[in-house]
């Protein structure tokens, strides 16, 4: 099997187990009549250890490949879903948020470093559309699969199906049938420097930027529309069929990525993108019908899923010789950060104002940073960007060079 599908397998099955546990903890929480704070407190730990160990685990990949850290990753997942299987009380579930959350995070940077270094530059995008469709379709499988579980075989069952997905990603790996890609070069292994001498550099500085507020839309349909679902009376199904359809949006806009790429200049996509999740969740608090609130996070979905691809790959480009686990690392650790101090923020204002003012604070949010993006995207005429990406596409110069162009537009 060639290695890129062999990823996107991996990474699928590995991530149904990953989010289907973030759906069944908080439900499970919610059932052992827990309060919004500390559901919260259990999505917080999912990202409390990546936030401190993604740099490390990143610098660690750069020097080893792939295969070790996407092992450990993946055992970690299966014992971590199997906690609360063997020990169904609300201790078993902050076991398996810690454990799930760190594990995961491993699988996700190896997937990510892996792709960006077999691919050529004027592939990336695209390579990194596959993968992004590919965890839009656990997206959509995990939530759905263990509503479903959920509400016909109990939490304990639940809990052992998504271990299952587990097995397949820790034979694979056992049996190394997927190359070691990409270690860091010996003459490479000195060029560390200060992780955040990273942000001196003013493209990854405004990417990341846009990535954050990104980051925290994501975090907030995380947490809170299983929270919102049981507030207006859904089932355990209905909640999955409305995460479902957000992850089909995702899934949507993904595919139509190449097209897209072809008619919008980055911050253009952005600023779209921000628009309409900013919309999405300022409609959100006004419905309590399981097919609107499908349609709202539908569009959610295509807001926060179009810009990822390319930022990834920009990120990639970025990155200094040798530092490309460290660049996702950094980016791990902002994104798990954000997961980690948001959910508790809005556990905390959950509990105290309900849910509506946290939707319309991150409607206020995007809308804000949608003028922020487009803004940006007028800097330099569009006929600059169009040829910077002629030339990109082209693949004429050195490796870094055609992104720089391509992000002049900045």
């Amino acid at each position: 099997m060639r290695p890129l599908p062999l990823i996107i397998v991996l990474l699928v099955l590995d991530h149904v187990a990953f989010n289907g546990s973030r759906i069944a903890v908080s439900l499970f929480a919610i059932q052992q009549h827990s309060s919004a704070l500390t559901v919260g407190s259990l999505i917080a730990l999912y990202a409390l250890l990546p936030a401190l160990l993604s740099v490390a685990a990143g610098r660690w990949i750069d020097r080893i490949g792939i295969n070790r850290p996407m092992l450990v990753g993946s055992i970690g997942i299966c014992l971590g879903t199997l906690a609360p299987a063997v020990l169904p009380q609300l201790a078993a579930l902050y076991i398996t948020a810690v454990l799930v959350g760190v594990s995961f995070m491993l699988i996700n940077l190896a997937a990510y470093h892996a792709v960006g270094e077999m691919s050529r530059p004027a592939d990336r995008t695209i390579n990194f559309s596959y993968v992004a469709m590919g965890f839009s379709t656990s997206a959509f499988v995990g939530p759905m699969l263990t509503g479903v579980c959920i509400d016909n075989l109990g939490y304990r069952s639940t809990f052992l199906v998504l271990a299952l997905f587990t097995v397949l990603p820790i034979i694979a790996l056992s049996a190394k049938l997927l190359p070691n890609a990409a270690p860091r070069a010996a003459q490479d292994r000195g060029v560390n420097g200060q992780v955040f001498d990273l942000l001196k550099n003013p493209a990854l500085r405004r990417l990341f930027f846009a990535m954050a507020v990104l980051t925290v839309g994501w975090d907030v349909y995380n947490f809170a529309i299983p929270v919102y679902g049981t507030y207006i009376g859904l089932s355990a199904s209905q909640i999955g069929i409305v995460m479902g359809a957000f992850a089909a949006a995702t899934f949507t806009v993904r595919l139509a990525m190449p097209l897209i790429m072809q008619r919008m200049h980055p911050w253009g996509l952005l600023s779209a993108s921000l628009l309409m999740a900013g919309l999405a969740y300022l409609a959100m608090p006004f419905t309590h019908s399981v097919g609107l609130l499908m349609v709202i996070t539908f569009v959610l979905g295509l807001g926060l899923g179009a810009p990822q691809p390319m930022v990834l790959t920009l990120l990639h480009q970025f990155a200094p010789r040798g530092r490309a686990g460290e660049v996702l690392g950094l980016r791990t650790t902002l994104i798990n950060t954000s997961q980690t101090v948001m959910p508790l923020l809005f556990g905390a204002v959950g509990a105290t104002f309900g849910m509506p003012p946290l939707f319309w604070a991150m409607s206020a949010a995007l809308l804000g940073s949608c003028e922020f993006a487009r803004r940006a995207g007028k800097r330099r005429p569009w006929w600059q960007f169009i040829s910077a990406a002629c030339q990109f596409a082209d693949n004429t110069c050195e490796c870094v060079d055609p992104a720089a162009r391509l992000y002049g537009a900045i």
